[in-house]
């Protein structure tokens, strides 16, 4: 630790006191307090002085609270300006050394870790895949920015600098990609969110619904000896609920429009086409490269395959479009392909990645936590008559922080970017930095989510974590919905129009399965699987021996469907 020492007279004249802590080959970069020090004391590397004036310890970090010690001020510590860290490399090679990094010799997670090691800091300019030149943002207090829409612009940013042809949403430049300051953002996003909201009622039915007939088919395929593959069947559930609940039409049922079982596969070919570019299929790395990650891949690959989404939404979300119509004056087919997108990637998409999540999770920790969630989700439901309500759905408060755990560690949606609107100075947390106007921001959620300056043990499930007052603090930190978990949604921002859909549906599968079931447990995943998305496969599901909406006490034997009985 290098500690720079002024005398009393120097300090009480509010000249700047500065240490710098050194890593091996590295400095870490040094916060500043400009207030007046009496007496000359020192500073640690956070800003916060020193208890003796001659000897430098290392106190606690007073990032958290933005309180001066010195001061005893709320006053942010001014930062130093530096040039950002890192490098493109050179064109084309710099970007494909990144990208390899990113898909096969490192993966997601530790390619931003090693960055961030490497330069010793949570802002640097790296290329993102597939080859966008920007700068990430990997802390809390320099991934706000992306949320301040006097500072970035969020135009054609949902993926960064990736901007698949409109022909892959009929013409349109549909809602995902729009600012908020665009004309048309608030119009069409107080339709989605008018959907959401006069469909309420049907969404715990139809959940239940979809949920009972994809747990019986758990329940077959493991007494039956075969794999229970909730990775594999979640995507029937999430689509049939989310069309049954917002279009009102069962995809299966007979009609010269009917998705039939092809739904997930037919949205699956559209999503897969129109993002290959930043993706990974499962082929060979060579093939990838050359065929998905080189170049765009054409509309014409699925457009049959999308005129048989189009269809179905056109023949049946005839009560949706009307509302886009009378409501919003919105032309029939730009609500519908903005509708379909809104399902298909916001919703399904989102979904279909979230839900295993919460089994897989939750499944880690099959002894306490399920003893704690099932006597919560059957306390809660026995105190509502028997039925699994809205209020009942409110009262499960472990359940309510489980889902805003693995919201933490596992987003669906794994990065945010923007554009500097203007020139900037964004701060991390000891540092600050000049990024250009026009230069593209990507903020690393992953890794925003486990910055330890905010949470404890970040790397941590905790399930408990965002319980009580403690937990409620901890909200403004929370940013999977591309915006803070206490503030709301509006037609004016960015968050996600089903936030708090996201959660009632998360929750109420926890519900359901605590209903349901006392217990299950995962197959384990082979060690080959590392940098796969994991398929979530039920190895054991517990079921309780009478029905659970006849008997409410769940304190009695239990039958056992197990794939390992049948063997």
């Amino acid at each position: 630790m290098e500690v720079t020492y002024l005398p009393q007279e120097a300090s009480s004249a509010g000249i700047l006191i500065s240490t710098r802590l050194h890593a091996p080959g590295k400095a870490r970069r040094s916060s500043f307090c400009s207030n007046p020090i009496s007496g000359g004391r020192l500073l640690c590397h956070n800003g916060t002085p020193d208890q003796s004036l001659q000897q430098p310890v290392m106190s606690r970090r007073c990032n958290k609270a933005h309180v001066c010690a010195a001061c005893n001020s709320s006053a942010q510590h001014p930062k130093p300006q530096e040039s950002i860290p890192g490098s493109y490399g050179a064109p084309f090679i710099g970007a494909l050394r990144d990208r390899l990094d990113f898909f096969w010799f490192q993966g997601e997670d530790e390619f931003f870790r090693k960055r961030k090691e490497r330069y010793g800091s949570t802002i640097f300019r790296v290329n993102f895949v597939p080859g966008m030149p920007g700068i990430a943002l990997l802390d809390q207090k320099s991934y706000l920015v992306l949320y301040d829409p006097t500072k970035v612009d969020k135009h054609d940013t949902f993926v960064g600098a990736l901007l698949p042809k409109t022909d892959f949403t009929g013409g349109y430049r549909v809602l995902a990609y729009l600012d908020p300051l665009h004309p048309k953002h608030a119009i069409l996003k107080s339709f989605i969110m008018e959907l959401i909201k006069s469909n309420s009622s049907r969404i715990l039915p139809e959940f239940a619904t979809a949920f009972s007939e994809t747990f019986n088919q758990m329940e077959t395929a493991l007494s039956e000896g075969r794999e229970a593959n909730f990775s594999s069947s979640v995507k029937m559930l999430v689509l049939d609920f989310l069309l049954r609940a917002i279009v009102h039409r069962d995809p299966r049922a007979v009609g010269a429009a009917a998705l039939g079982d092809d739904g997930p596969s037919l949205l699956e070919s559209w999503i897969a086409v129109q993002f290959a570019a930043i993706a990974q299929a499962g082929l060979p790395p060579i093939l990838e490269e050359i065929f998905l990650h080189s170049f765009p891949l054409p509309f014409s690959l699925i457009r049959a395959n999308y005129q048989r989404i189009y269809s179905f939404f056109d023949t049946y979300a005839i009560e949706a479009l009307d509302v886009a119509k009378e409501r919003f004056d919105l032309e029939r087919d730009e609500a519908t392909h903005n509708l379909i997108f809104a399902i298909g990637v916001n919703a399904w998409l989102g979904l279909i990645k979230l839900l295993p999540s919460i089994i897989f999770y939750v499944g880690k920790n099959n002894s306490h936590l399920h003893d704690k969630l099932r006597g919560e989700i059957r306390a809660a439901v026995a105190s509502n008559g028997g039925r699994l309500s809205p209020k009942a759905i409110e009262s499960m408060p472990l359940v309510r922080s489980t889902v805003l755990e693995v919201l933490r560690l596992a987003s669906p949606a794994k990065y945010q970017y923007a554009r500097a609107r203007k020139d900037l100075i964004i701060e991390s947390h000891d540092a600050s930095f000049v990024v250009k106007k026009g230069e593209l921001l990507c903020g690393c959620l992953s890794m925003a989510s486990r910055d330890p300056v905010i949470f404890e043990n970040p790397d941590s499930f905790i399930p408990e974590r965002f319980e009580g007052g403690d937990g409620e603090k901890l909200l403004p930190h929370l940013l999977w919905s591309n915006g803070p978990e206490h503030l709301h949604t509006t037609s004016q921002n960015k968050q996600c129009a089903g936030k708090d859909l996201v959660i009632l549906i998360a929750s109420l599968l926890l519900a359901h399965i605590f209903i349901r079931y006392d217990t299950f447990e995962l197959v384990d995943q082979p060690s080959s699987a590392a940098r796969k998305p994991p398929q979530i496969c039920f190895k054991t599901l517990q079921i309780r021996a009478t029905d659970p909406t006849s008997d409410l006490n769940w304190a009695q034997r239990i039958s056992s469907i197990s794939s390992s009985d049948q063997t």
